[in-house]
């Protein structure tokens, strides 16, 4: 640097005050709790009829993944068409008991629970190990499977009902802190890429469309003709409609009357049979397939599945509660929702369901894309689910529709539930390195490690990677691996309470978190959390 004679600076414009980088170049945003363009939060309800149809559009989202459990394992199990219905029936009548349950004394929260996929590997492996047994007709070979996963079910409930009522699972969540919320919940919704645009493609001229459309009325509905609310509320059941008819008239002019019977099983509306097999009125009931069958061999993989929903359940749950304009549920309202999982499993297999319950992560994905985080409207919706699983006919009408349209639907709503995940940041330093590399490895591994375990496991015998000489601990952390949300929260949880996590509590978020995790750490909390009907002034504290 050049000095003057007198040894002074030269005489310049004075320095500009300092300002954040890019602060002159638009608007810094504060964080905000709560989305500022929901239209109805959770103790607010729109009109009864706007409730009604809201309501119906849940019982259609969550309709697919219910569809596409049963349409995996009963044929397999040696079922007919007769079978799966009645098992779609009872997986819709416990989803609207579940729903119900926890929308009433569980997490009070808008959360639909409905049948969950991370049961699918334990139950093949059941499959394959009956397989061997002589059957003297395959009825019967679905019948005895059908007992043995309900006494697997059985077993394994204790696990979230322990984990729940014992107050663990809620001391395990007073670790997480925002950092490690934003991988639980984004992998919520990206672990389950597999169900998107891979099965779109299985029929791309529905799927595609489908997809296409349910964009496009993200941009119609700011048409001034068009009602704002009718595209924003309604699009998703206009879309269905829509392409649901054009499949319809495909399948009526013959496009696939000579193509692989894959396609037919995608494509067609009439092909799944579920109309002319479904009872007119059936109501399921305790022990409808027989008396369950308890095998020791075939408990542990079920064991790790209902791990597995705890981790799964939480991550949507903590979505939800932004989705709804609540606050992050506290550790005792978890305690309770994981132990009421539990006996909603439990009734799975008392019902003779063919998987056990979890959250719902399209359903919280609609809250979002509608604007709404009703509870009622939550609510309304199991009368749905409990309606058509009683008249079989009618609840097969809808479950006839195509699964690449419920496939495109959940390439928005997933995504919908990962962008919701990424908002946590806001609660922590998102300029913190450290804070980054704890991020971006729990996502990473959250991602690719389930990837690994499912790329190697055998779908038609449910065994994975992990194959050694014990086959309780296959089946156990080869369900535990498969599932993303689990990854998720082992990898962040560890790596964020061991990396200078004393010295970097304020980049962590803690501080805005900690008070969320107690009883009465926010005054706000009693709102959305209490019992209803003044239940509270009548439960003791240790049971709330």
């Amino acid at each position: 640097m050049v000095e003057t004679a007198n040894h002074q600076h030269p005489q310049g414009p004075p320095p500009p005050s300092l300002q954040p980088l890019g602060a002159a170049r638009g608007p810094l945003f504060a964080p905000n709790e709560q989305f500022q363009h929901l239209q109805y939060c959770i103790h607010s309800n729109p009109r009864w009829v706007e409730t009604f149809i809201l309501g119906f559009q849940h019982y259609i989202v969550m309709l697919g993944t219910t569809v596409l459990i049963a349409n995996t394992l009963v044929p397999k199990m040696g079922g007919s068409h007769g079978d799966k219905a009645r098992v779609i029936q009872t997986l819709l009548f416990m989803a609207g008991l579940n729903t119900l349950v926890q929308t009433m004394i569980g997490t009070r929260l808008p959360t639909v629970m409905s049948a969950s996929f991370a049961y699918v590997l334990p139950v093949l492996a059941i499959i394959n190990d009956i397989s061997d047994e002589n059957f003297t007709t395959e009825h019967q070979r679905f019948l005895h499977t059908m007992r043995t996963i309900q006494g697997s079910l059985i077993v394994s409930s204790f696990v979230n009902i322990v984990l729940g009522f014992s107050r663990a699972w809620g001391r395990l969540t007073r670790l997480f802190s925002p950092v490690v919320l934003v991988p639980v919940i984004c992998v919520v919704g990206l672990g389950l890429f597999q169900r998107g645009f891979p099965q779109v493609a299985n029929c791309v001229e529905i799927g595609l469309p489908m997809l296409i459309i349910l964009v496009i009325t993200q941009y119609l509905k700011h048409i001034k003709y068009i009602p704002d609310d009718i595209l924003e509320r309604y699009g998703l059941l206009i879309c269905i409609g829509i392409v649901w008819a054009f499949a319809a008239i495909l399948t009526a002019a013959g496009a696939y009357n000579h193509v692989k019977e894959e396609t037919k099983q995608s494509c067609r509306t009439d092909h799944s049979f579920l109309i002319s097999s479904a009872p007119w009125i059936k109501i399921p009931y305790p022990f409808q397939w027989g008396t369950p069958i308890f095998r020791a061999s075939h408990v542990f993989g079920m064991l790790g599945a209902a791990l597995v929903t705890s981790a799964e359940s939480t991550g949507t749950i903590f979505a939800a509660s932004r989705l709804a304009g609540a606050t992050p549920p506290p550790s005792h309202v978890l305690n309770r929702s994981i132990g009421l999982q539990g006996l909603g499993t439990l009734l799975e297999g008392i019902f003779g369901s063919v998987v056990g319950t979890t959250a719902s992560v399209e359903n919280v994905g609609l809250l979002g894309l509608t604007h709404i985080g009703s509870r009622r409207v939550v609510q309304i919706s199991t009368s749905f689910m409990i309606f058509f699983s009683i008249f079989g006919k009618f609840g097969a009408l809808f479950a006839s529709i195509p699964l690449p349209i419920f496939a495109a639907i959940y390439c928005v709503l997933f995504g919908f539930v990962a962008a919701v995940g990424i908002s946590f940041m806001q609660f922590a330093n998102p300029n913190s390195l450290r804070n980054h590399y704890v991020l971006g490895l729990s996502l990473f591994l959250g991602i690719s490690i389930p990837q690994y375990f499912v790329m190697n496991t055998d779908m038609n015998t449910g065994h994975g990677p992990i194959r050694t000489g014990g086959g309780w601990f296959n089946d156990i952390f080869n369900t535990i691996f498969s599932s993303p949300p689990t990854v998720a929260i082992l990898v962040g949880t560890l790596l964020d309470n061991t990396l200078d996590a004393k010295h970097e509590v304020n980049n962590r978020g803690l501080p805005w978190l900690i008070p969320f995790h107690r009883r009465n750490g926010d005054h706000r909390s009693d709102e959305f959390y209490n019992y209803p009907m003044r239940l509270n002034e009548y439960i003791p504290t240790r049971f709330r």
